[in-house]
């Protein structure tokens, strides 16, 4: 019986920790139509710590969403544009001598901020994608014989445009893991874009206040760490991933064909992480198996390899998580 009322009180405290997200939804509301799902997941990345990968055709509000978020949480933001001639040091910063002093001096880049954008990820060589993925992985840049700590919340979002092929290296598979979601962003429905069309042609732009401080996000990450989960959502979630190893296991032996390797281990804990977050932003105190699948896609789909074989027909990474979801038995 006691385990009950610890849920309860732990779904009472979760409610009350996580008012700020109305506040946050309300605020970014007034500039951003539509494009809830791409709110919530940068919401989901800076709950759990983790990067967003955004992919999605030009104009559809990327650069927008990230800029409103970073004033309404009052915090720094910073985009980098990436081209082909970008430098590690254009990144993280670099050493600048000062003849008058005689002596070298450190000189900050923009990846010191809370949000940084990185825009085009793919369209910058490996040496510059590896600089950034560093700062992301160990939350930390060298910069001649000093090491700085980034600040927190830090969260980078890069984003890529799926039919550019020209001109662009695309992120090795190994580095695209680093990015705890993977999220698709699609055109606006119709009654969307026509108050985009009239926001625009009025001017009539709302300005974005400060809601939410930076310690907030970090006193709420702890929360998001409380939210209970039961052994039967982390099986429902072994099993998932676990599915995208070895098919056959689960009665999904046509899959064995199309899958050259499956999610990691990192999957397995970001999508625990992402469930858990995603429980705290519907202010609830436990994780049930519709937040599993609602993170799912965001969390799987650049961590799944396809074949040629699967590529030939044309089988894509959501066609293998809508199977494994289909099949694998739901607690």
């Amino acid at each position: 019986m006691t385990h009950s009322i610890d849920i309860e009180a732990l779904n009472q405290q979760i409610h009350i920790d996580s008012a700020f997200v109305e506040r946050l939804n309300a605020e970014t509301a007034k500039v951003i139509v539509g494009q809830h799902q791409m709110v919530e997941r940068l919401l989901l990345g800076l709950l759990t710590r983790g990067h967003v990968l955004l992919e999605g055709l030009p104009g559809l509000a990327k650069t927008l969403a990230i800029k409103t978020l970073s004033r309404a949480i009052d915090a720094k933001f910073s985009r980098i544009q990436f081209t082909p001639d970008l430098l590690p040091a254009d990144i993280i910063g670099t050493m600048i001598y000062n003849p008058s002093k005689n002596e070298f001096s450190v000189r900050k880049g923009p990846i010191f901020a809370n949000f940084v954008l990185a825009d085009e990820i793919n369209r910058a060589p490996a040496k510059v994608q590896s600089a950034l993925l560093e700062a992301m992985q160990e939350r930390q840049v060298t910069i001649g014989n000093e090491t700085f700590k980034l600040d927190e919340p830090f969260l980078v979002l890069a984003t890529q445009n799926p039919i550019e092929q020209e001109g662009t290296y695309p992120l090795p598979e190994a580095q695209v893991d680093r990015f705890m979601l993977k999220v698709k962003i699609t055109y606006p429905n119709k009654e969307e874009e026509r108050e985009i069309i009239r926001r625009n042609l009025t001017g009539d732009f709302e300005k974005i206040s400060p809601v939410v401080k930076p310690d907030e996000i970090i006193k709420a990450r702890e929360s998001v760490r409380k939210v209970y989960m039961d052994e039967k959502i982390e099986k429902y979630i072994l099993d998932i991933v676990f599915a995208t190893r070895s098919p056959a296991d689960y009665q999904l032996k046509n899959l064995a064909l199309l899958i050259n390797y499956g999610g990691s281990p990192r999957a397995s804990i970001a999508l625990a992480l992402a469930s858990k977050a995603h429980a705290f932003i519907q202010r609830r105190g436990y994780v049930i198996p519709e937040d599993v699948r609602s993170v799912c896609h965001d969390v799987l789909r650049h961590r799944i390899g396809l074949t040629y074989e699967a590529e030939a027909e044309n089988v894509t990474q959501e066609d293998i998580i809508n199977q494994v979801l289909n099949s694998v038995e739901v607690p």
